[in-house]
């Protein structure tokens, strides 16, 4: 008895080490399941998504059944996902202690969670949002499922420059619900999410590859090594800083401002990527660039919202005015 607590203790520790989330909290089972800590950000790219479209700011009714049903169906996902790997998850030493392949939550009550989820979410979207704000986050929610976790996951080291279209789809969501439909400034949101994933869960993936290796998914890492998935996240990084900037153009107003700020999101992006490049199996380096990612995402988001506000309107008349009077002056 005493042996198997040193072993969970130790396997604790490791988690800890590795891992670069936080200090692993026992959340309920049914709670845990459903994977909250992922859902801020993807509650982040839905507002985002609205910011982008003439109709910001949202009615509150509309924002919280958005919002609301959102994390419903974001949560109804992770419950699927966690039990179609409970087999995977009992096998991985990161996910060994989960509420499912523990036993501290049944199958079938996860699976009663995910249903309840789903249900609650579309009639929240449907009866407070609109049907094809409805219809993208169910559609979300299969990609996660389907084409990610079933289809792509345990066959290809290019699982999650496909699955992230997953992780893309709530900006879109929120430019459903502000409009009724999705513009070019929402499909350039969902464009932006899709080519920052790669780079920011292949830093995860850097952390987490021996357990992957011990159960066989081919995650890059796995697959081509530390010093290739150095260079896909270089390629990647750079595709989302060069991509970032058309953000200016996309916004209906304030550009000028998300234009300047977003210039030290960027450089600190591309520090940590080249950090990164210059030792590839170096775990501190790979979690700080996870962790910054993460961070990046929400500051993108952040920005297009500042970007709508009054004074960042009236910045960027004031910026483009200037603009134009500086281009008038002749050169002596």
């Amino acid at each position: 008895m005493v042996s198997s607590a040193t072993e969970m203790l130790s396997d604790n520790l490791a988690r800890e080490q590795v891992v670069p989330s936080r200090r692993i909290v026992r959340l309920p089972p049914w709670l845990e399941v459903a994977k909250p800590r992922l859902i801020p950000l993807l509650l982040a790219t839905t507002l985002g998504g609205m910011a982008l479209t003439e109709a910001w700011p949202l009615p509150s009714p509309r924002l919280a059944c958005t919002l609301g049903g959102g994390a419903l169906a974001a949560a109804a996902a992770g419950v699927l996902n966690c039990l179609w790997e409970q087999d995977l998850d009992g096998r991985m030493k990161r996910t060994s202690g989960r509420a499912l392949p523990s036993g501290r939550l049944s199958p079938s009550s996860a699976f009663l969670v995910a249903i309840s989820c789903t249900l609650v979410a579309s009639t929240i979207l449907v009866s407070g949002v609109n049907c094809l704000a409805a219809g993208l986050s169910l559609l979300g929610l299969c990609s996660y499922v389907l084409l990610y976790t079933v289809l792509l996951k345990p066959r290809t080291s290019q699982n999650i420059v496909i699955g992230g279209v997953a992780g893309a789809i709530p900006p879109l969501v929120g430019a459903a619900a502000a409009t009724g439909h999705v513009g070019l400034s929402g499909w350039w949101l969902f464009a932006l999410v899709m080519v920052w994933t790669p780079a920011h869960f292949w830093a995860l993936a850097l952390l987490l590859k021996d357990d992957y290796r011990a159960v066989g998914i081919p995650m890059l890492p796995v697959v081509k090594g530390a010093e290739a998935t150095a260079k896909a996240i270089e390629r990647y990084g750079w595709a989302t800083i060069v991509w970032s900037g058309f953000g200016v153009l996309a916004l209906p107003e304030g550009g000028l401002l998300y234009g300047l700020l977003l210039l030290p999101f960027n450089g600190r992006l591309l520090q940590m990527i080249h950090r990164l490049g210059r030792a590839p199996e170096d775990l501190d380096r790979a979690k700080g660039l996870f962790r910054w990612s993460i961070l990046y995402m929400f500051g993108i988001c952040l920005l297009l919202i500042l970007s709508r506000m009054p004074l960042a309107v009236q910045f960027d008349l004031q910026g483009m005015a200037l603009i134009r009077q500086m281009a008038n002056v002749p050169f002596l």
